[in-house]
Order: structure tokens, then C-alpha cells, then sequence
């Protein structure tokens, strides 16, 4: 019975967290939106796959990250673009912090999911998909300055609630 409800209450913790990551998601893409080529880069996403992937794991990651990239898209605030690159970066990042639960790690997975393997299959599956006219080389920029951006925000924005005794490990999901 115990064991029921310590698993109840740590699925109850991972919806909360995950729904309250989406909400952030979909608030700040209108302030941290921006075209760079095909592509409307949102930073914001690689940090919430980041504190994501050290909160609620890869699955809830993944599916946060499709959320938030589904309310983009239906706003006018991003494109198809997102689904690949966010998805996989948090997807990515989760796994990469439940083997090592390193946090350097973890942000670094987002950037090689997001920024290398989401630009790739952006432009070798999607762009096809819709007649795009959209290049690995045309999108890798964008989708590199965001992920980057975002997964370094995320690291210091955690380093700085460690430093104030907010963040606690929890271990990992």
C-alpha cells in the first residue's frame, strides 16, 4: 500500500512539474521567440529541457517538449521545426541524466539532441514533408544559438538555486 502511494505522489510531482514547465513554455515564447532563417528559435525550450530532464525524465521531457511546441505552432509563435528539435533534446537530455545524473552532461545531451540530430532531422524528414526548402546548414545556426543559449541559462540558473539551498538532487527519474 505504501509503495502504491509513494509511486502515486511521484507521478502527481512529475505531472505538476511537467505542466508547470509547459505553461512556462508557452508564456515566454512570445518574449523569447525569434526567426533565424526557416526556423523561430525559442531558447526557452532547451532550458526547460534541461531542468525537465533533472526533474521529471525523458518521457515527461518529450512530451512537454511536443506540448510546448504544439501551442507554438497553433499560436504563430514557432513551426513544424520545433516537434524534432525539442522533443529529441529532451528526450536526449533525460536519458543522458538518469545514467550519469550529471547536470553539465545533461545540458550538453540537449545540445547535441536539439542542435545536431533535431537540425538533422528538420531538414532530411520535415522539411521534405512540408516542400520546405530548408538545409542542414540553413537551419543549424538557429537551432545552435537557441539550444545553446537555453541549456547554459539552465545550468546557471541551477547552479545559482544550488548556491541558495533551493535545488535540491532529487535523484534520478
Amino acid at each position: 500500500m505504501t509503495e502504491n502511494l509513494t509511486k502515486g505522489r511521484e507521478r502527481l510531482r512529475k505531472l505538476a512539474f511537467t505542466i508547470v514547465f509547459i505553461a512556462a513554455g508557452v508564456a515566454l515564447a512570445p518574449l523569447t521567440s525569434f526567426p533565424i532563417g526557416f526556423a523561430k528559435v525559442n531558447p526557452t525550450q532547451a532550458f526547460l529541457n534541461v531542468l525537465a530532464a533533472a526533474t521529471v525524465g525523458p518521457l515527461w521531457g518529450g512530451f512537454m517538449a511536443f506540448a510546448v511546441g504544439q501551442a507554438r505552432l497553433v499560436l504563430g509563435l514557432g513551426t513544424v521545426f520545433a516537434f524534432p528539435g525539442g522533443m529529441i533534446g529532451a528526450i536526449l537530455s533525460g536519458i543522458t541524466w538518469r545514467l550519469t545524473g550529471n547536470l553539465v552532461l545533461t545540458a550538453l545531451a540537449e545540445i547535441i539532441g536539439t542542435g545536431l540530430l533535431g537540425t538533422a532531422l528538420s531538414a532530411y524528414l520535415v522539411a521534405p514533408l512540408i516542400q520546405s526548402k530548408a538545409t542542414f546548414l540553413a537551419l543549424l545556426p538557429g537551432f545552435a544559438l537557441s539550444t545553446l543559449s537555453g541549456a547554459l541559462l539552465a545550468l546557471a540558473v541551477v547552479a545559482t538555486l544550488q548556491r541558495a539551498g533551493v535545488w535540491r538532487e532529487r535523484g534520478r527519474h
